[in-house]
Formats: C-alpha cells, structure tokens, sequence
C-alpha cells in the first residue's frame, strides 16, 4: 500500500453525539476486534446491533430464503413495506463489514429502513465471508445473486446498494452486470462510505488511523483476511473502466480512514460521464448508518442519503410518483 507523504491539516470537528459515543468506545475494555478472531468479531457485532441501531421497525414483508449460488446457497432476506408489489425495480442489499463480519441480521435494522424510505422490496444478501471463504468468494455471491433478482418476474431494474464493503460489492456487481448484461439493468448504485481502492492510502487513512471506531488496524486485518488481488478490479473497482456505469448516490462520513475512497469514486464516476450525487456526513465517523441508536445524528444522514436515492431513481424510471 502506497504512503501518503503530504502535510496534516487541521482535523474536523466531531459533533457532539459523536464525540460521546466515541469517549464510550475507546474506553471499552477488552481486546480490539481484530485480535479476536473472526468469530469473535461477528458475535461482537452481533450481540451489539440492539444497543447501537434501532429496531427494525414496522414491515409488512419480512421474509428469509436462498439463492442458487456458485459454491453453495445464498441466504437472503426480503424486507418490503408493502405485502403486494407490482411490477417494478429491487433494491439489492449488501452488508458492510470488511467482507470478515456483519451478515443480514446485523443490517436489517438498515435494510429495513431503506425499503420504508424507497418504497421498494429490498433484497439483503448474505454472502460468503473471509478468511474461511477468502475472495473472490464474496463477489461471485453477489453476482450471483443480481442475476437471480434480475430474472425474477416483476423485478424491472436493480439498484444496487451497500455500506463500506458491501458499498464496494455493489460497485462491482454493478461492472459486472454492465460487463455482461442480466435480464434487467442496474439503475443505479446507492453507496455509503465505501472502500472503492484499497491497495491506496489517502490522507483520511493517515489522519482517522485510531480512535475514530473504524482503525487502521483493523482494516490491515480485513484485507489480510479477505486476501483480494487488489489490482483486480473486482477489489479495487476504481482501477477499471467507469464509463457506463450507472448513476451513483455516494455519502462519506468526514472523519472515517476510507472517506477519501469514496471522494475518489464518485469524482470518477463524474470524470467518466457518469451522473453522480455526492454527500458528506459532516463531523460524524465510519459506519454512522448502522449507528443510528448510538449516535442520533445519523437518523438525517441517513434520510438524506436515502432522499437523494430515492429522485435518483424516480429519474431513472421515468415515473412519478414512485411506486404507483
């Protein structure tokens, strides 16, 4: 990984609700989560979804099943705030957790709200995690899973969507289908905080590297676990061709060690022709989104990224008002 040689700025100031939840979490005692173990790691994360993130909240669908997948089947959840649907575009959900922990559980509480706030049936996939599945495990699960979507009757178009790694799968599951075409196209990709080069290290990386819940740390573990090619673009998608993509809603958190990765994505995405909506969660930290409890200021980070989502897609379709 490249090292990053230019001088230190001042660093921004934490919002208060942010500055309280990371005076707790520094002070935790215990290991960190990359000296656990994997295991370890994911019960951690799960054991904590109920004290950081809000419920799931009310759905009228809710339902677990599995997809064909390339080595094994592919667990899955459909969230839905309607019972009946008809013909239209899915959200295809992929969960953040540097490609080692997090699974659906952990996100639903997200996953849910963006289906409440989109009006859409969202798909939360479970794909194949490192170390024991290492890559590229995981994005063949999740193509694997959009070319099952998309062939499904009454789906229209994808929109692809995730935070941090899954942010990154969804980019590349997006190339993917551009590459070679599905039966529907994706429509847009919905992208919060994601690692779009990991072999690079931008300033962000240099001055968040501790104390600011996302370490430097541990993503040297994640990309060890995960043991991507990171000249492969199916790791390190900004290396590929980016014309053609399809329009992209991206929102960073200013104080987070990879904001600079998503900064870089959605500039080239612009550079490339390609419509791009770009938001910064001032004054907040890595993985806001599924924080919600602890941090109260991410509830409007969140809805102004799932806004902005949302006019993305309504534009893409062509329809007004969505869903009718």
């Amino acid at each position: 990984m490249t090292r990053d040689r230019r001088a230190t700025a001042p660093l921004p100031q934490l919002r208060d609700d942010v500055a309280r939840f990371l005076g707790y979490y520094n002070r935790l005692p215990g290991p960190p989560q990359e000296e656990l173990g994997p295991q370890a790691a994911r019960q951690m994360m799960r054991a904590a979804r109920d004290l950081t993130d809000p419920p799931i909240g009310p759905l009228r669908t809710d339902d677990s099943f599995t997809i064909a997948g390339p080595a094994a089947p592919i667990p899955a959840r459909r969230f839905d705030p309607r019972e009946q649907r008809e013909p239209g575009p899915v959200v295809l959900f992929f969960h953040g957790g540097g490609f080692v922990i997090g699974d659906i559980d952990t996100h639903a509480p997200l996953a849910a709200e963006m289906a409440r706030a989109l009006d859409l049936p969202v798909v939360s996939v479970g794909y194949r995690l490192a170390p024991e599945h290492p890559w590229p495990a995981a994005p063949e699960d999740c193509e694997a899973a959009a070319r099952w979507l998309a062939g499904q009757p009454g789906t229209t178009g994808l929109i692809v969507a995730g935070d941090s790694a899954g942010g990154t799968l969804a980019t590349v599951t997006a190339m993917a289908l551009r590459d070679r075409l599905a039966a529907v196209p994706v429509i847009a990709q919905g992208l919060l905080y994601p690692a779009a080069d990991m072999a690079r290290a931008h300033p962000s990386l240099r001055d968040f590297a501790q104390g600011y819940f996302l370490t430097r740390a541990m993503l040297d573990w994640f990309v060890a676990c995960y043991a991507a090619d990171l000249h492969d673009v199916r790791a390190a998608p900004m290396r590929g061709e980016l014309a053609g993509m399809p329009p992209a809603v991206i929102m960073t958190a200013e104080c987070d060690p990879i904001r600079d990765q998503g900064r870089a994505y959605a500039a080239a995405l612009a550079k490339a022709g390609v419509a791009v909506t770009f938001r910064e969660a001032r004054g907040t930290i890595h993985g806001f989104a599924t924080l919600r409890k602890a941090i109260p200021s991410g509830v409007a980070d969140l809805s102004a990224f799932l806004l902005a989502l949302k006019a993305m897609i309504v534009e893409a379709q062509g329809i007004s008002p969505m869903g009718q």
